[in-house]
Formats: C-alpha cells, sequence, structure tokens
C-alpha cells in the first residue's frame, strides 16, 4: 500500500498554497499527495470570484478572517513579485453619500482597528478628479488594494510544489477516512469520469481543504463528532461584464451589506482592463453557476448608485460563483474555521471550513497557519 506523510485534500488556491508551503519543508519526492476531485486546479470558488486582493477592512477586529487578510496580503503581493504572477496594486474607493457618512466613518475606524492605518478620507471634489464618472459625497481610498490573475498564481503554485516533489492526483475523491494508530487509511474514487478505479493509500497527516466538499469530506472520518462540523450555506454570486473601455482607473466599491454576507455589488477590473460588477447574494441550494439574465435590472439599480453614466444595455450577464458560508441567510458574521483534531482523538488531522472571501489574498497565510498546527 502507498503512504504518504501528508495527504492534502481539494486543491483550490488554499489546498495549492498550503500544498506549496508544506513542500519546502518536507523532503523526498512523493511525501506529500494533493487531491483534486476536477480534471484541473481551482475549478470551484477559486477561479469564480472578484480575483481582488483585499486589504482587510470590514472583518471584525481579532477574527481569523482579519488577521491572515492582513498577513496574507503583503505575502501575496511579495510572492506575486518574486514569481511574475501578473497582479496591479490599483487601490480601491469605498463610496458613500452624504446619510451614509456615519457608516463610513465606521468602517475607516475599523480597518485602523484591523491594522490598515493608510486608508485616505477624501471628499466629493478630489473623488471626481481621481474618478470623474463616479458620483459619492464621501468615500474612502484604500492604497493597498489589487488584482491578480488568480489562474495564473494557482499554476505557480502547483507548479512549484510538483517541483518540491509533490504528487497531484486530479479526477481523485475520497470516499471514506479511517483513523489508525499513526494516521489514517483513505479510500478514494480515481480516474476519469467513466474510469474511475478505487485506490487505498495511508498517510500521518490529512488536511481537509475540500471547500465546497469540506462538510462532504469530514462526513466521511470515522470517529470524527459530525456534531462538531459546522452547517455549510451555499452563496452564489453573480457577474454581469461592462461593454466597451473601462471608465475606471480604481476597484469602486460601496459600502458593504450590514449583515455582513456580502461587500455590495461593486466595480473591479481584471488584468486586461475589462470592467465586471458584482457579486450579489443568493443563498441556494445547489451548485448551479448559471447566470440569471433577468437580474441585470437589479445590477443596474445597484450600480447606478455611483455610475449613473451606466448604459443597461452595456450589461451584460458574464458569470457566477459560489461560496461556502457558515453564515446562515439571517445569520450573524462568521469566521473561518481552521483546526486540527487532537481533541477528537484524530491528531494530524486539519479541517477547514467556511474559507470564502477573504480566501483567496489570505491563502499564503493560512498555508504558514496550517503548516504551523501540524508542526
Amino acid at each position: 500500500m502507498d503512504h504518504f506523510d501528508v495527504c492534502v485534500a481539494g486543491a483550490g488556491v488554499v489546498g495549492l498554497a498550503i500544498t506549496r508551503q508544506l513542500s519546502l519543508s518536507r523532503s523526498g519526492a512523493g511525501d506529500i499527495l494533493l487531491l483534486e476531485q476536477h480534471g484541473s486546479p481551482g475549478q470551484e470558488t477559486s477561479s469564480r470570484n472578484s480575483e481582488v486582493i483585499h486589504a482587510g477592512l470590514y472583518y471584525p477586529p481579532g477574527s481569523l478572517k482579519a488577521k491572515y487578510c492582513a498577513e496574507g496580503r503583503e505575502r501575496l503581493y511579495s510572492y506575486c513579485t518574486q514569481y511574475g504572477v501578473p497582479h496591479k496594486r490599483l487601490g480601491k474607493y469605498v463610496v458613500a453619500g452624504e446619510n451614509e457618512l456615519p457608516q463610513l466613518l465606521a468602517l475607516l475606524e475599523n480597518a485602523r482597528l484591523n491594522g490598515v492605518d493608510n486608508l485616505v478620507h477624501v471628499d466629493q471634489h478630489a473623488l471626481q478628479r481621481a474618478e470623474p464618472h463616479v458620483t459619492a459625497t464621501h468615500a474612502l481610498f484604500s492604497p493597498d488594494s489589487g488584482i491578480i490573475d488568480s489562474h495564473a498564481l494557482m499554476q505557480t503554485l502547483l507548479h512549484q510544489a510538483e517541483a518540491n516533489g509533490v504528487c497531484f492526483a486530479p479526477y481523485s475523491r475520497i470516499i471514506r477516512i479511517e483513523p489508525r494508530i499513526a494516521g489514517f487509511l483513505v479510500t478514494a474514487l480515481c480516474g476519469s469520469p467513466g474510469r474511475q478505479e478505487t485506490y487505498q493509500f495511508s498517510c500521518r497527516q490529512l488536511i481537509n481543504s475540500a471547500g465546497l466538499h469540506a462538510q462532504t469530506l469530514a462526513g466521511e472520518i470515522r470517529g470524527l463528532d459530525q456534531e462538531s462540523v459546522p452547517p455549510l450555506y451555499l452563496c452564489k454570486g453573480s457577474y454581469f461584464s461592462l461593454r466597451g473601455k473601462s471608465p475606471f482607473s480604481h476597484l469602486i466599491y460601496p459600502l458593504p451589506e450590514k449583515n455582513q454576507h456580502g461587500l455590495g455589488v461593486h466595480a473591479t477590473l481584471d488584468m486586461s482592463g475589462q470592467v465586471r460588477f458584482g457579486p450579489d447574494v443568493e443563498y441556494t441550494r445547489t451548485v448551479d453557476y448559471r447566470v440569471d439574465s433577468d437580474k441585470r435590472n437589479d445590477f443596474c439599480r445597484a450600480i447606478q448608485r455611483y455610475f449613473p453614466g451606466l448604459n443597461p444595455e452595456d450589461l451584460q450577464a458574464d458569470y457566477a460563483g459560489i461560496r461556502p458560508k457558515l453564515q446562515a441567510p439571517e445569520g450573524i458574521f462568521k469566521d473561518f474555521v481552521i483546526r486540527e483534531e487532537s481533541n477528537q482523538g484524530l491528531p494530524g488531522l486539519v479541517q477547514l471550513f467556511g474559507i470564502e472571501s477573504p480566501g483567496l489574498t489570505a491563502s499564503l497565510a493560512i498555508a504558514c497557519a496550517v503548516e504551523d498546527l501540524l508542526s
């Protein structure tokens, strides 16, 4: 039977970052196995987001989201510069009307508590000079917000991990995990659709980084108290793209939703300068990536609050993503859950639940945290 030191389940951006981090400190080809149920990395949440590098303005002080966003942001910028991953530190404006000034100032204070002390409060005239097509009375400028080519990031992480001896196995889905005296016996289905075979192996340590499927995978772990697994809520976010040349030079965000479900329908740019708006927030029971074109009117109303010059005919349905939220539709803020399960009699098992935004920004910091849990 094959044996590995570590098995990482899930090759989204966080699973890739963890695998690459572990491969830097563990010697021997084949010591680390990375499993992915799809044919290539990052086919779900990691490739269906805004591709924004967040500064860390929004999250409750002391939360893991705030901590790992701040740490991950600087790690990510440095990593991109060192390894040539396309990115731009564009900066972003969070805009508000006159009656929204108290919320904007509360966001400014929250950011300061999170260590983000370089935000600039600008008035209407300064905003107009920077972004003449944007209408707002007040704004906060965040110089450390940016964009990244998430696909290039994931390919770079995978290439480095494989160069360090990691075995990457696409089309592989774990169906059972049984604890052993010194690790785990894992049963997986491997192979492309229609050609799957059962594969069993053992590993000393196991990382559940399965994103949308983390709770399902946890359900396959014998001996795990299933009451300890936080419930999953699928949250769909749709995006619409803007035809033609970008009217913006920076990222443009409204104030975040009061219930912390999302950051509002914002304007982002990709590496080619294409503008897209989104995501909205739609709790759902199924994974469905189709974009409902009938949402155009709702998007137009949200966008025209800060971009009144929008021509609705230039707005077209683009793509959608699903976020693995721990926060119920009417619930309060829920943080990342990242824990090692020794207290359940499962030493060497690390599980990650609810890794949504700012997971991309935080990925390299989360990887270091997981490495510390396993050391």
